[in-house]
């Protein structure tokens, strides 16, 4: 029985006419599911009796359930979501002035193992559905709505996919979520204000260049390959130059005129002044902003937080050079919802928390 938050408006459509309906009850459905986040089909007012009675016996509106919803001081938000076979994925919610941002998993777990990531700690499971990336989305507004008995509510404005896992690893589940996000009968969020974050998978940044072009960030970490290497393997595969030339390919279809460089300051690895001059000649030809962000601890990291010095010394470099620099504020580590942090729980299918506690002992 298909479940409908799998489905962008193409999708839909499809679906739709194989039981005799036009086009537009695609719209229709989307407004209901995702605008006004209802899922009893006989509440549907707008749809046909036949139509909500075909609906109810052959389709549902399945989500992962809400397991636990976590408050920290500063108002960051995180929600742990159980997706079935003993894993549970985490998302935050980000409220500012201006904006509310959520973040977003695409993954159980992720295999990439980047050195600092406490998600990559975890193992991998497997792929999120689209229903379990746009869900998250469904669940965030549909929570804001609750809380704003009486008043207008807050609403999602910006997504960043920077939750557990890679995004492009995840290519085809990922791209249909962003298309709902992107619908005007869905969210209605426009390209620049949702974003793809990648470690660096190089052919999958083509594609989502030439299939549903939304602002880019790469997770970079560090200046050159040797480090690069350690930090975020995939590097192995693709190194620093292949990324570069591919983000340079990005900028001819993206909604902003610069790529977001990631790099997460890590204190006596890659937060040096060598490092900083030696980013600013890899970075010089890419139109770009860098994001520096302190490392935020978990357990067993293996690494510490760049002192606040370094971390001035560095974004000093930077801006001297004209490169947009900015240090990103920490926010939700008292509910270890910063970056870096997530974990939620994974079943995980590779054995690499029993490798690194074999290794421990050893």
């Amino acid at each position: 029985m298909p479940n409908l938050f799998d489905y962008d408006a193409a999708g839909l459509e499809n679906l739709l006419a194989g039981w005799g309906e036009k086009p537009f009850r695609a719209r229709q459905l989307l407004r209901w599911i995702h605008q006004f986040g209802v899922r009893d089909f006989a509440a549907m007012t707008d749809l046909g009796k036949a139509l909500r009675a075909t609906l109810a016996a052959e389709a549902t509106l399945s989500l992962p359930q809400l397991r636990r919803d976590s408050l920290s001081p500063d108002g960051t938000r995180k929600w742990l979501l159980e997706v079935g076979a003993g894993n549970a994925i985490e998302t935050v919610l980000i409220p500012e002035p201006e904006r509310t941002t959520l973040c977003i998993s695409s993954q159980a777990g992720c295999a990439l193992e980047c050195a600092f990531c406490a998600t990559g700690r975890q193992g991998f499971n497997r792929n999120l559905s689209s229903a379990e990336i746009i869900a998250q989305l469904w669940w965030a507004n549909h929570c804001l709505r609750q809380d704003a008995v009486g008043i207008a509510p807050r609403r999602v404005s910006n997504v960043v996919m920077m939750g557990m896992g890679e995004p492009l690893a995840n290519f085809e589940n990922v791209v249909v979520a962003l298309r709902l996000m992107l619908d005007d009968f869905a969210y209605g969020l426009s390209r620049r204000r949702v974003t793809v974050s990648t470690s660096g998978l190089v052919p999958m940044i083509d594609r989502l260049r030439d299939s549903c072009p939304v602002a880019l960030a790469v997770s970079l970490h560090a200046p050159n390959d040797a480090l690069r290497d350690r930090l975020v393997p995939i590097n192995r595969k693709w190194p620093i130059d292949a990324l570069l030339a591919a983000c340079r390919r990005y900028l001819d279809k993206a909604p902003r005129d610069f790529i977001m460089f990631e790099y997460v300051l890590l204190r006596g690895v890659n937060d040096g002044t060598k490092h900083a001059h030696e980013l600013v000649a890899r970075l010089r030809e890419v139109p770009c902003k860098v994001n520096l962000i302190p490392f935020n601890a978990f357990a067993a990291s293996g690494f510490e937080r760049s002192t606040p010095q370094a971390v001035s010394r560095f974004r000093e470099i930077l801006l001297n050079a004209a490169l947009i620099t900015t240090v990103r504020r920490t926010r939700g580590d008292e509910i270890e919802a910063a970056c870096g942090q997530l974990a939620g729980r994974v079943q995980d299918r590779t054995r690499r928390r029993e490798r690194r506690a074999q290794e421990v002992q050893a």
